[in-house]
């Protein structure tokens, strides 16, 4: 059940709906600390987040997000080979419109505290200098789920590049799968629209 509803609520680079308890411990690897970092924000808005409201929520995530993601490398890559012929503008409005639906997800969905437990297993360090973010989402009966995440330098910082349920399910794949769809039928514009549409809806609050 359990993987199930992660599978489900996972919709964006991240936890969507699942709350977390404070059960990572503390790493000196920069990436690892990255995460932590994500998490002591994320859990410190949960526990605020009526308080907050929806508003309030978008506000405190949208500079933790920025930080922890690299948003920019995730659109391009999302987007595929053809992200080099459009122009600047054209990519900034991909970029902008993604970060929105991205804060704002994170935003609709973090609106409570109830208690799993989130916790950083190892950092793994790979050939070509990326690290691998190995975590578990533990219930309360001890049943775990591996959520795995993509690290990569972005100038002095790590940041997260994707994401892997279950440890092997990529979900900026799927994030590009949706994009190559959205693009095939009506070019960047739609994926523009879409994008702003998913952000309107979910700061709507519907």
């Amino acid at each position: 059940m359990l993987r199930s509803r992660i599978a489900k609520i996972i919709v964006l680079f991240g936890l969507a709906v699942l709350t977390l308890a404070p059960a990572y411990s503390e790493s000196s690897d920069p990436a690892a600390s990255r995460i932590s970092s994500l998490y002591s924000a994320l859990l410190d808005t949960m526990k605020q987040a009526k308080h907050l409201g929806l508003k309030g929520r978008y506000d405190k995530l949208s500079p933790v997000l920025a930080k922890t993601y690299d948003l920019t490398s995730m659109s391009r890559i999302a987007f595929g080979s053809g992200w080099a012929a459009l122009s600047q503008e054209q990519q900034l409005d991909i970029v902008n419109a993604f970060t929105r639906m991205t804060v704002a997800t994170y935003a609709s969905r973090f609106d409570g505290f109830s208690g799993e437990q989130f916790e950083i297993l190892e950092t793994i360090d790979r050939p070509n200098g990326d690290k691998i973010v190995k975590t578990q989402i533990v219930k309360s009966d001890g049943g775990a789920v591996p959520l795995n995440y993509l690290m990569r330098k972005s100038g002095s910082d790590w940041k997260i590049v994707d994401i892997y349920l279950d440890g092997t399910i990529s979900e900026l794949a799927n994030r590009r799968a949706e994009f190559g769809a959205i693009l095939k039928s009506g070019g960047p514009d739609a994926l523009v629209g879409s994008l702003v549409k998913q952000g309107d809806k979910l700061l709507a609050g519907s």
